[in-house]
Protein backbone atom coordinates (compact mmCIF):
# COMPACT_ATOMS: atom_id res chain seq x y z
CA UNK A 1 0.00 0.00 0.00
CA UNK A 2 1.42 3.34 -0.68
CA UNK A 3 0.25 6.44 1.34
CA UNK A 4 1.62 10.09 0.88
CA UNK A 5 -0.41 11.14 4.00
CA UNK A 6 -1.85 10.05 7.35
CA UNK A 7 -5.73 10.38 8.23
CA UNK A 8 -6.81 13.95 7.97
CA UNK A 9 -9.04 13.91 11.39
CA UNK A 10 -5.57 13.95 12.99
CA UNK A 11 -3.65 16.78 14.60
CA UNK A 12 -0.31 15.07 13.81
CA UNK A 13 2.08 15.94 11.26
CA UNK A 14 5.10 13.35 10.56
CA UNK A 15 8.32 15.76 9.43
CA UNK A 16 10.22 13.07 8.04
CA UNK A 17 14.17 13.53 7.22
CA UNK A 18 16.40 11.52 3.94
CA UNK A 19 19.81 10.89 5.54
CA UNK A 20 21.98 9.14 2.70
CA UNK A 21 24.40 10.15 -0.12
CA UNK A 22 23.73 14.03 -0.17
CA UNK A 23 25.58 14.57 3.02
CA UNK A 24 28.97 13.76 1.43
CA UNK A 25 31.24 16.98 2.04
CA UNK A 26 28.90 18.27 4.76
CA UNK A 27 29.73 18.50 7.99
CA UNK A 28 28.36 15.90 9.85
CA UNK A 29 27.68 18.63 12.60
CA UNK A 30 24.47 19.55 10.69
CA UNK A 31 23.40 16.34 11.68
CA UNK A 32 23.85 16.76 15.09
CA UNK A 33 22.49 20.21 15.18
CA UNK A 34 19.37 18.82 13.57
CA UNK A 35 19.12 16.23 16.10
CA UNK A 36 19.74 17.98 18.96
CA UNK A 37 16.91 20.97 18.12
CA UNK A 38 14.30 18.15 17.46
CA UNK A 39 15.35 16.94 21.10
CA UNK A 40 15.42 20.04 22.75
CA UNK A 41 11.57 20.85 20.94
CA UNK A 42 10.56 17.19 21.72
CA UNK A 43 9.56 17.02 18.26
CA UNK A 44 10.37 13.46 17.26
CA UNK A 45 11.07 13.07 13.38
CA UNK A 46 11.09 10.08 11.20
CA UNK A 47 14.41 9.37 9.19
CA UNK A 48 14.77 7.26 6.10
CA UNK A 49 18.19 6.28 5.60
CA UNK A 50 20.37 5.41 2.89
CA UNK A 51 21.44 1.42 4.24
CA UNK A 52 25.21 2.20 3.22
CA UNK A 53 25.71 5.39 3.98
CA UNK A 54 24.19 4.56 7.55
CA UNK A 55 26.43 1.27 7.54
CA UNK A 56 29.54 3.42 7.24
CA UNK A 57 28.40 6.12 10.19
CA UNK A 58 26.90 4.27 12.75
CA UNK A 59 27.35 6.64 15.67
CA UNK A 60 25.02 8.42 14.18
CA UNK A 61 21.77 5.44 14.89
CA UNK A 62 22.14 5.72 18.57
CA UNK A 63 22.21 9.82 18.50
CA UNK A 64 18.54 9.41 15.78
CA UNK A 65 17.49 6.79 18.33
CA UNK A 66 18.40 8.35 21.54
CA UNK A 67 15.43 10.48 21.81
CA UNK A 68 12.16 8.60 20.17
CA UNK A 69 13.24 9.14 16.51
CA UNK A 70 12.51 6.45 14.48
CA UNK A 71 14.45 5.14 11.20
CA UNK A 72 12.94 3.94 8.07
CA UNK A 73 14.44 2.59 4.80
CA UNK A 74 15.49 4.36 2.22
CA UNK A 75 17.32 1.91 -0.14
CA UNK A 76 20.32 0.57 -0.14
CA UNK A 77 22.49 3.01 -2.33
CA UNK A 78 19.84 5.74 -3.57
CA UNK A 79 19.01 5.02 -7.25
CA UNK A 80 16.27 5.99 -9.24
CA UNK A 81 14.40 2.96 -7.85
CA UNK A 82 11.91 2.91 -10.78
CA UNK A 83 14.49 2.57 -13.52
CA UNK A 84 15.82 -1.01 -12.27
CA UNK A 85 14.21 -4.60 -13.10
CA UNK A 86 13.07 -6.45 -10.52
CA UNK A 87 15.40 -8.54 -8.96
CA UNK A 88 17.84 -4.35 -7.97
CA UNK A 89 14.91 -3.29 -6.60
CA UNK A 90 14.43 -6.00 -4.27
CA UNK A 91 18.47 -5.73 -3.93
CA UNK A 92 17.83 -2.41 -2.45
CA UNK A 93 15.15 -2.63 -0.54
CA UNK A 94 16.53 -5.84 1.13
CA UNK A 95 19.63 -4.51 1.22
CA UNK A 96 18.72 -1.40 3.78
CA UNK A 97 16.61 -3.58 5.41
CA UNK A 98 19.19 -5.63 6.64
CA UNK A 99 21.35 -2.50 7.41
CA UNK A 100 18.66 -1.64 9.79
CA UNK A 101 17.98 -4.87 11.28
CA UNK A 102 21.61 -5.17 12.68
CA UNK A 103 21.78 -1.39 13.76
CA UNK A 104 18.37 -1.26 15.02
CA UNK A 105 16.52 -4.23 15.49
CA UNK A 106 13.35 -2.54 16.49
CA UNK A 107 13.25 -0.26 13.73
CA UNK A 108 12.67 0.03 9.62
CA UNK A 109 8.60 -0.46 9.66
CA UNK A 110 8.37 1.62 6.33
CA UNK A 111 9.90 1.86 3.15
CA UNK A 112 10.17 5.24 0.99
CA UNK A 113 11.69 4.38 -2.45
CA UNK A 114 14.50 6.70 -3.98
CA UNK A 115 14.17 9.03 -6.93
CA UNK A 116 10.44 8.97 -7.42
CA UNK A 117 7.39 8.03 -6.95
CA UNK A 118 6.35 4.21 -6.19
CA UNK A 119 5.34 2.14 -9.08
CA UNK A 120 3.50 -1.11 -9.58
CA UNK A 121 6.80 -3.39 -9.23
CA UNK A 122 8.29 -1.16 -6.77
CA UNK A 123 4.96 -1.94 -4.79
CA UNK A 124 5.09 -5.46 -5.63
CA UNK A 125 9.02 -5.69 -4.63
CA UNK A 126 8.30 -4.00 -1.23
CA UNK A 127 5.83 -6.07 -0.22
CA UNK A 128 7.68 -9.19 -0.41
CA UNK A 129 10.42 -7.91 1.68
CA UNK A 130 7.88 -7.44 3.85
CA UNK A 131 6.45 -3.70 3.62
CA UNK A 132 2.85 -3.09 3.42
CA UNK A 133 3.46 0.18 3.82
CA UNK A 134 5.27 2.71 1.02
CA UNK A 135 5.40 6.00 2.12
CA UNK A 136 5.70 9.21 -0.02
CA UNK A 137 4.70 12.66 1.17
CA UNK A 138 2.20 15.58 0.69
CA UNK A 139 4.40 18.14 1.42
CA UNK A 140 7.77 18.55 -0.40
CA UNK A 141 9.64 22.53 0.13
CA UNK A 142 12.20 20.91 -2.26
CA UNK A 143 14.65 22.04 0.36
CA UNK A 144 17.48 19.78 -1.47
CA UNK A 145 17.64 23.17 -4.19
CA UNK A 146 19.13 25.45 -1.17
CA UNK A 147 15.94 27.61 -1.40
CA UNK A 148 17.26 28.99 1.90
CA UNK A 149 15.80 28.94 5.14
CA UNK A 150 12.99 31.35 5.32
CA UNK A 151 11.56 29.35 1.48
CA UNK A 152 11.53 26.13 3.42
CA UNK A 153 9.25 27.30 6.06
CA UNK A 154 6.68 29.21 4.03
CA UNK A 155 6.34 26.40 1.53
CA UNK A 156 5.92 23.99 4.33
CA UNK A 157 3.28 26.03 5.85
CA UNK A 158 1.53 27.00 2.68
CA UNK A 159 0.90 22.82 2.18
CA UNK A 160 0.93 21.70 5.42
CA UNK A 161 -2.33 19.89 6.46
CA UNK A 162 -3.08 17.71 9.59
CA UNK A 163 -2.36 14.05 8.49
CA UNK A 164 0.70 15.46 6.35
CA UNK A 165 3.89 14.19 5.56
CA UNK A 166 6.80 16.86 5.14
CA UNK A 167 9.37 15.59 3.12
CA UNK A 168 13.25 17.35 3.93
CA UNK A 169 16.34 16.47 4.19
CA UNK A 170 19.58 16.52 6.56
CA UNK A 171 23.14 18.05 5.23
CA UNK A 172 21.42 21.10 4.32
CA UNK A 173 22.10 24.52 6.28
CA UNK A 174 18.95 26.13 5.25
CA UNK A 175 17.06 23.33 6.22
CA UNK A 176 18.24 23.19 9.35
CA UNK A 177 17.63 26.56 10.21
CA UNK A 178 14.33 26.02 9.39
CA UNK A 179 13.35 23.39 11.67
CA UNK A 180 12.58 24.93 14.51
CA UNK A 181 10.47 27.29 12.91
CA UNK A 182 8.38 24.78 11.02
CA UNK A 183 7.80 23.16 14.52
CA UNK A 184 7.08 26.13 16.03
CA UNK A 185 4.63 27.04 12.99
CA UNK A 186 2.93 23.69 13.31
CA UNK A 187 2.29 24.00 16.75
CA UNK A 188 0.69 27.66 16.52
CA UNK A 189 -1.44 25.89 13.65
CA UNK A 190 -2.57 23.31 16.41
CA UNK A 191 -0.98 20.54 15.19
CA UNK A 192 1.61 18.22 16.61
CA UNK A 193 4.97 16.97 15.02
CA UNK A 194 5.49 13.61 15.47
CA UNK A 195 6.61 10.10 13.60
CA UNK A 196 5.06 8.27 11.16
CA UNK A 197 4.13 5.49 13.34
CA UNK A 198 2.29 7.76 15.15
CA UNK A 199 -0.36 8.88 12.22
CA UNK A 200 0.15 5.96 10.18
CA UNK A 201 -0.91 3.03 13.26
Amino acid sequence: MAVSHGPRDRRQVALTFHLGPHQAGQDLALAHQLLADAAGLSAPITVFAVGAWLAGHEELVRVILACGNELANHTYTHPTLAMLPADRIAAEIVGCREVLARLAPTQGRYFRPSGGDATPLILAEAGAAGYRTVVGFDVDPLDYTSPGADAVVARVRAGVLPGSIVSLHFGYPGTVRAFPRIVANLRAAGLVPGRLHDILA
